[in-house]
């Protein structure tokens, strides 16, 4: 018997094997069309960055004020020292620190034994000049007395008229008189009944010879060196805002009254007096100030905190969010104040300009802002 076998018989594929390859098949067909679509297994295991958190703050208009800024201490415009103009021996104090005192007010008496002492012989010696000198006008009238002699007379009558009046005048300093009114706001220490007190040759309103300082509280300045190169925005009139540390959370108005034409050689500054307005009576001499002089003020400016600009050289920039993007936007500045500065142009009323986190931003950035953004406030 004659077996004959075909081609396809001998060949014939496992059915398993079939199987294999169209897997196979359609693996390499979704590889491909993975490729064609741009994606591969290293795409899929890369994440976009997470959005940077930013806070901001909304540019507003508003008055712009600008103001320069300086320390000080306050002052009395009007104080005195008081000091003996007789040396004599302190029999009342009369006054002591805290005491409001008015013009012409005796502090302090000194005994003044010796000087009325001297006060009478002078005007003994005057009284005696006085009944001579009529004696002889009637004389020289006649002619019994020579001009010359009649003269002399009349030369010994004036000066004893003036050592009386010296005498006078002597005495009348052993009462301490305050020159002005205030208060008293020092009584040194050698101010005691019973101590002896002498004036001091040569020594012009010193601290170390007074007997007592007065102040005038209604006549409080600040005196502020000012750097020369801020002279030309600066005039009397100009308002200004002074706060002091020993008063916290008030500040107090104030006014350019004078403006000392002379620069300081060595400091390059010269001196600018303001007056205070103190209705409450809460500043005292010696308190530290701080002072912004008003010498600009603009009104409905727009205004950014200064903590939005950018760090580095080349134009001021900053960063705006805007639908959850940085915008780097170049901005032009105008006028500054403390912590804000004015925006002529780069940035619209109401935009959220990042004040925190700026730093880590490119254009573009996808941005999170973590607080509820309040307005720029007025400079």
């Amino acid at each position: 018997m004659t077996h004959s076998t075909s081609a396809s018989s001998r060949y014939r594929i496992p059915s398993w094997a079939s199987a294999g390859a169209a897997l196979l098949a359609a693996a390499a067909i979704l590889a491909g069309c993975d490729q064609a679509n741009g994606k591969s297994a290293s795409d899929e295991a890369v994440k976009a960055p997470p959005p940077v958190p930013v806070e901001v703050a909304l540019s507003r208009r508003a008055d712009m004020l600008a103001v320069y800024s300086g320390t000080s201490t306050v002052v009395a415009d009007h104080a005195a020292l008081i000091m003996p103009k007789v040396q004599g021996e302190i029999v009342a104090v009369l006054a002591d620190e805290g005491d409001r005192v008015r013009a012409g007010q005796v502090l302090a008496r000194l005994d003044g034994d010796l000087l009325r002492l001297e006060l009478a012989q002078a005007e003994a010696n005057l009284r005696k000049l006085e009944r001579d000198y009529e004696r002889n006008v009637e004389l020289q009238k006649r002619g019994l007395v020579s001009v010359t002699a009649f003269d002399n007379l009349r030369y010994e009558l004036d000066a004893a008229r003036a050592t009386y009046d010296l005498a006078q005048l002597r005495l009348s300093y052993t009462e301490i008189r305050s020159p002005i009114p205030g208060i008293v706001i020092d009584r040194r220490g050698i101010v005691r009944v019973g101590n002896t007190v002498t004036p001091v040759g040569g020594v012009i309103e010193s601290a170390d010879s007074a007997l007592f300082a007065v102040a005038d509280f209604d006549s409080l300045v600040v005196n502020v060196q000012v750097p020369e190169t801020q002279m030309s925005r600066l005039a009397v009139g100009q308002p200004a805002r002074v706060r002091v540390d020993a008063v916290p959370g008030r500040s107090f108005d104030g006014r350019i009254s004078l403006i000392t034409p002379g620069v300081d050689d060595e400091t390059a500054t010269f001196p600018v007096k303001l007056e205070l307005e103190d209705p409450d009576g809460l500043l005292r001499p010696g308190m530290f100030a701080r002072v912004d002089i008003v010498y600009e003020r603009k009104p409905d400016a727009l205004q950014i905190p200064r903590s939005a600009l950018l760090d580095g050289d080349g134009p001021p920039r900053v960063f705006v969010a805007t639908d959850g993007t940085a915008r780097e936007r170049l901005v032009e500045l105008g006028l500054s104040s403390g912590g804000y500065v004015e925006v002529l142009s780069g940035v619209e009323p109401g935009d959220q300009v990042v004040v925190i986190g700026q730093g880590a931003l490119k254009e573009g950035a996808v941005v999170r802002v973590v607080n509820e953004p309040a307005p720029a406030a007025a400079g």
